[in-house]
């Protein structure tokens, strides 16, 4: 009888293990599969992209002070309960690290179209001269391997192992701060998670319990914790969005008028003696702050205090990032 339930458990083993193999089978599969068209569209889009941005970044550099300052306070007062968490890390890394991350994403960025450019000249390569380019007559497994090699013979790795420690160091500070700057929404986040997770284990556990075969059954608890925790989290960003609308508009309003009173202060335009030198000495900056303010809140309350589409496809990774810190700064407490 012992004998026959050790090959029945071995046998179950040897099933288990065939199957974990035949899964890495396929997905190395997908991978062989989809390598080439994906190098060929990362190699078409990354260089444009990081040519746009850098060239992005080179103009605002460029604009006088007051402009720069108009146009940051119109993203806050306009945006800045949508990106709440991305906009707070900003803020946390300039008095953390941003200089340091900059350089570490520039060196990334340029160990990266080194490999691209290294890429096309590969993809030119014909060895065998048959009038065929070699990359063009192998297909799956051999041309990740090729590209592999070209990845790991070309690329910097001091410069890039220096560059995403730099990106770790910082993002641990920033980290720490968003953790005690969301702290209240960390809490309610927990605390409507808990509430969620009883509610359920109490009258949904059982009938799931029952439904799931008795293999699964010891998922049932983590999954209801993870379903738990994600309309939670939904809950209270969504609240803390609201707030973080309200208080970025306030904040960018107030920018936007300061940059425009200091505009009109250094052109001499003083509209009848209403724009004296010195902004403190009027009212009417704080005035139009809060008719920016009320236009940037009603303009998120209209929107839902979520980006829209198609525009939250084109800005996909600060929606990313969004997501990502809202995950792991909940997570972390």
């Amino acid at each position: 009888f012992f004998d026959s339930c050790g090959h029945t458990e071995s046998a179950a083993s040897t099933m288990a293990e065939r199957s974990v193999e035949e899964k890495l089978g396929k997905a190395a599969e997908i991978l062989q599969a989809v390598a080439k068209p994906l190098a060929a569209f990362l190699g078409l889009v990354i260089p444009p992209l990081f040519l746009f941005t850098a060239k992005a970044y080179r103009w605002f550099k460029l604009l006088p002070t007051n402009v720069a300052q108009f146009i940051i306070g119109f993203i806050f007062c306009f945006f800045g309960g949508l990106y709440p968490t991305v906009f707070a890390a900003i803020q946390a890394a300039e008095h953390g690290g941003r200089k340091v991350v900059v350089q570490a994403i520039s060196d990334l960025a340029n160990e990266i179209m080194v490999i691209l450019e290294e890429s096309k000249k590969d993809d030119q390569v014909d060895a065998d001269k048959d009038g065929k380019a070699d990359v063009t007559q192998i297909e799956g497994k051999e041309y990740v391997i090729r590209k592999s090699k070209l990845v790991l013979s070309k690329v910097n790795p001091e410069k890039v192992d220096a560059a995403f420690a730099s990106i770790y160091r910082v993002w641990l500070a920033v980290a720490a701060v968003l953790t005690i700057q969301f702290a209240r929404v960390i809490n309610m986040a927990l605390s409507i998670s808990d509430f969620i997770q009883q509610i359920v284990n109490r009258f949904l556990g059982p009938v799931i319990q029952s439904a799931v075969p008795k293999e699964y059954k010891k998922w049932v608890p983590v999954i209801i914790g993870w379903v738990a925790k994600s309309i939670a989290m939904s809950i209270a960003w969504k609240l803390q969005s609201v707030i973080s609308a309200f208080t970025s508009a306030l904040t960018g309003g107030l920018i936007m008028a300061r940059a425009i009173y200091a505009f009109c202060s250094e052109h001499k335009i003083r509209f009848a003696g209403m724009v004296p030198n010195n902004h403190e000495e009027t009212y009417i900056d704080e005035v139009f702050s809060y008719i920016f303010a009320a236009c940037g809140f009603y303009f998120q309350f209209k929107i839902g205090f979520d980006m829209p589409f198609p525009f939250n496809v084109l800005l996909w990774p600060l929606e990313f990032i969004e997501y990502y810190i809202r995950w792991s700064i909940t997570k972390a407490s």
